[in-house]
């Protein structure tokens, strides 16, 4: 019976590159399947192309959709010249609670499977993310490691060295602005933060 899936983690934690490989599997069997992501995500293109990319290196074509456009105008649209059998949406944390409640809709017919971090930087929870977590069939966390060794669970911002808690919710990037840590390590880093 076809569902709503939530699959999150924190940054670097083989998101993208799941929902790939989930993507691959289907394709693999011969289903169908719509790959979307939202067009705040300006990161990955190729040749002008939007593409879900995983820092390991594969990559494919997607759709993109903006913040206020309807996912299921934009899943009716996509359908008009390919049946899809599956909705796989990376990066879901930004998508609206409104998207999110349309994704729930399509999952009436096909398996939607989305992938995105749980929380922002300030340690609350994305839009996007919340909603799944409140109305998703199926919530899956993809672990990954603190340098200490114990679970991740905060993507932190560093600017200059340093963790920040303030600025805006959404600033896009990857290893250059932010780094997974356990709670316990971001405490302590804020708390040395804090002496100088």
């Amino acid at each position: 019976m076809p569902s709503l899936y939530f699959k999150y983690g924190v940054m670097g934690s083989s998101k993208s590159a799941q929902a790939l490989i989930c993507k691959f599997n289907y394709e693999q069997k011969g289903y169908k399947v719509l790959l979307v992501k939202p067009s705040i995500d300006t990161r990955d293109y190729d040749n002008g192309k939007a593409v879900v990319k995983s820092r390991i290196g594969i990559m494919s074509e997607c759709l993109t959709i903006k913040y206020n456009q309807s996912m299921m105008e934009l899943y009716k649209e996509a359908s008009k010249t390919q049946k899809y059998d599956v909705l796989i949406i990376d990066e879901a944390q930004f998508c609206s609670e409104k998207q999110i409640d349309e994704c729930k809709e399509i999952s009436l017919e096909i398996p939607v499977l989305c992938y995105g971090l749980k929380t922002n930087f300030k340690s609350y929870l994305f839009e996007g993310s919340k909603r799944l977590i409140e109305i998703a069939d199926s919530i899956t966390e993809i672990e990954s490691i603190c340098s200490c060794g114990a679970k991740a669970t905060i993507n932190a911002k560093l600017v200059n060295g340093k963790i920040v808690r303030d600025g805006k919710e959404i600033d896009i990037g990857g290893d250059e602005k932010y780094i997974v840590m356990c709670y316990n390590c971001w405490k302590k880093m804020q708390k040395e933060n804090n002496k100088y």
